[in-house]
């Protein structure tokens, strides 16, 4: 029997046929598929045809199939719906692929081939995006080792393998704390809170077995506990335990591992000539240096830390007439912020989430995306990887465009938080192939499913990176959807965020689970009124991570991460009541892989295009100004990595943005 990871795929739109694939499938099929990259790799190399734009660089571009399915497969369900099994492979395979991709880099005789051809570049006749990809080519192998020798060129293939296995196991550790821990409530401990809360905790105990509900480290079930529930003593036990996550001693205890990839990636930075690994890995973002980067998030921190110090006051007046004494703690500030939001702002997040089912979220992303781009959305009944997910066709005037999968809700054997990714990316050379894109999230179950307002935005987020996606309009592959700078990528998923605020929007979609009403003009004012509410706490906790990350990366690696990240913080003045975002054994984004490195600034750096990008909505006719959004499809998400992002944010605004939007829109103008 034919491995069905191998073999054509004659479903519909070529969707992974998952009930046919098992996870021994898996080994064989990669081993095989590597053997015909290599092969396809050796060719090109070998090649006694003089070197052209044709046989070396658009060759590269041409996918091999077999390995594409296994790989998309593979890492799709490693992610979203792991087992022991998976995470052995996973383990198995990080290595062999390092190694597999570091060889095609410091293959000497391709890369001659590939300079060759980069230095006829100016008499090749290539238009504007085949000299595009030829540069980040030859870019991406000098950056790769292409160009060591001897022993530099053996060390940065051992350096690149060990970091592939440090990552996998980063992942796998913060995985295993998540999953091991939960705390048992009784029926007392369950007083005070609202009922989507405890029902969350009850899914969340018949998921895991329990004999009733559990608060666990999912953050759809750990949040909303700690916002509402009376007992400190319980908030401070499941705060701690998420604090703890990848530091508690013993086989999971990843402040070790973090040490080491710093070091790694500091020489790796070494041995290719730069300074720091953030001036290796800045070189190709928008920001370009870390001085930019610091630059932005310290606009933005002296401000955002004012304002927390100033709610930080108010808060811990609330906890002492409460009749507790002494300082404010992290436990304490989302469930005192909660109070304030409700006092303040008559707000309460109960009352609230009726009306943001998720089945009416997903229609308003895609009601949205059908005003602006004209897109269209009709369910697939198809075999997916989970009983969970759902499939959609998206259309535009009858013509196919994109498969769309969604799979929303919170389980062990998924890992936190939310992201995208295409299983099949846009192209139209060698041949056209349409994408397939997955939004994957952690949201609490329920019947029906309800939403934090944060959930709901977290939706509207991931749906912009698959707009990005779905509407990619490009030739090649490496250039398709979201394969731009990591300091650009997220702009279009936070600015796809700003129409979920637009009041017709919510007017026509967060409807009353119960009794269908829509949501009254009062809470939608006072929703859209404290949009901006507790934007001190937000705001620090997530600098304050990227100003570690970028110190991580910028001088000498640290023997002990720990003390380093302590030694930032104090630098900074990080309010004792709030921790970082991700904590250094907690910070996926970074220590995973090296995505993320020396670049969770990039969240920052695209918040201030995405609200100069809205503004420019709002300038014109309004949120669904038909004018604004063909510019923006046209310049910026139909375009992916086609071009320099700021060129192609300059094409969409005629200008580039400063921090004061930012600002504006985080409402911390008015802090001194």
């Amino acid at each position: 029997m034919s491995n069905p990871l191998l073999s054509h795929w004659d479903t519909p739109f070529e969707i992974a046929p998952f009930s046919r694939i098992c996870d021994d499938d898996f080994a064989p099929a990669l081993e095989q598929a590597l053997t015909a990259h290599s092969a396809w790799i050796d060719a090109i190399a070998n090649n006694t045809a003089p070197p052209s734009f044709a046989n070396v660089i658009e060759a590269l571009e041409t996918p091999v199939r077999e390995l594409e399915q296994v790989l998309s497969v593979f890492f799709t369900v490693a992610g979203a719906d792991s087992n022991a099994k998976r995470e052995e492979l996973q383990r198995e395979f990080s290595p062999k692929l390092a190694a597999h991709f570091s060889a095609i880099t410091a293959n000497k005789t391709l890369y001659a081939r590939v300079k060759s051809v980069w230095d006829q570049r100016d008499n090749l006749g290539l238009n504007a995006e085949q000299s595009r990809v030829l540069m980040l080519t030859h870019r991406g192998f000098v950056r790769g080792g292409a160009a060591l020798t001897g022993a530099n060129d053996q060390r940065m293939q051992e350096i690149k393998g060990r970091l592939a296995t440090l990552g996998t196991a980063f992942t796998q550790n913060l995985l295993a704390d998540e999953r091991d821990w939960h705390m048992e409530l009784s029926e007392a401990d369950l007083e005070g809170l609202p009922d989507f809360v405890v029902a969350a905790t009850q899914a969340a105990g018949a998921e895991k077995g329990a004999p009733g509900p559990v608060v666990t480290l999912s953050r759809s079930v750990i949040t909303p506990f700690l916002q509402f529930s009376p007992r400190r003593d319980l908030r401070q036990k499941a705060f701690a335990a998420w604090g703890a996550r990848g530091a508690n001693g013993g086989d999971s205890d990843n402040r070790a591992i973090a040490a080491e990839i710093l070091a790694l990636r500091a020489e790796r930075a070494a041995l290719l000539g730069y300074d720091s690994f953030a001036a290796y890995k800045l070189e190709t973002e928008m920001a370009k240096t870390p001085d930019a980067v610091r630059d932005l998030l310290m606009q933005v921190w002296q401000p955002a830390k004012a304002r927390a110090d100033s709610d930080a006051g108010i808060l811990t007046e609330m906890m002492h007439q409460d009749g507790i004494n002494g300082d404010l703690e992290p436990w304490d500030w989302r469930y005192y912020a909660e109070k304030r939001r409700k006092a303040e702002h008559d707000l309460d997040e109960a009352e609230l989430k009726p009306y943001l089912q998720l089945d009416r979220m997903i229609e308003a992303s895609f009601a949205c995306a059908n005003r602006l781009f004209g897109l269209e959305f009709k369910p697939l009944d198809v075999p997916l990887y989970h009983p969970d997910c759902r499939a959609w066709e998206v259309t535009r005037a009858g013509k196919h465009l994109a498969v769309f999968i969604g799979d929303y809700f919170a389980r062990g054997s998924k890992r936190s938080g939310a992201w995208c990714s295409a299983m099949r990316a846009q192209a139209k050379l060698p041949q056209e192939q349409s994408p397939v894109v997955i939004n994957v999230c952690n949201f609490a179950k329920g019947d029906p499913a309800l939403l934090s307002w944060d959930d709901a935005r977290t939706l509207f987020h991931e749906f912009g990176h698959a707009l990005h996606q779905m509407l990619s309009d490009v030739s090649y592959e490496s250039i398709s959807g979201t394969s731009v700078a990591r300091d650009f990528v997220e702009l279009p998923s936070q600015l796809y965020e700003h129409w979920l605020e637009v009041p017709e929007v919510l007017r026509e979609f967060a409807t009353h689970a119960e009794t269908g009403e829509a949501m009254p003009p009062e809470l939608l004012q006072k929703v859209l009124g404290a949009s901006t509410f507790d934007m001190g706490f937000q705001t620090v906790e997530y600098v304050a991570s990227a100003l570690v990350d970028l110190a991580f990366h910028e001088g000498a690696p640290p023997q002990d991460v720990m003390e380093k990240q302590a030694e930032v913080l104090a630098e900074i003045g990080m309010p004792t009541a709030i921790t970082m975002r991700h904590a250094t054994p907690q910070f996926a984004h970074v220590f995973s892989g090296d995505g993320y490195s020396s670049g969770y600034y990039s969240y920052m750096w695209s918040e201030v295009m995405d609200a100069d990008a809205f503004a420019a909505f709002e300038e014109a006719g309004g949120a669904f100004d038909p004018e604004r959004a063909a510019a923006l499809e046209r310049h910026i998400l139909s375009k992916g990595g086609s071009a320099d992002a700021a060129e192609l944010y300059t094409a969409f605004r005629g200008r580039l943005p400063g921090v004061e939007a930012l600002l504006k829109g985080r409402g911390l103008t008015a802090v001194g």
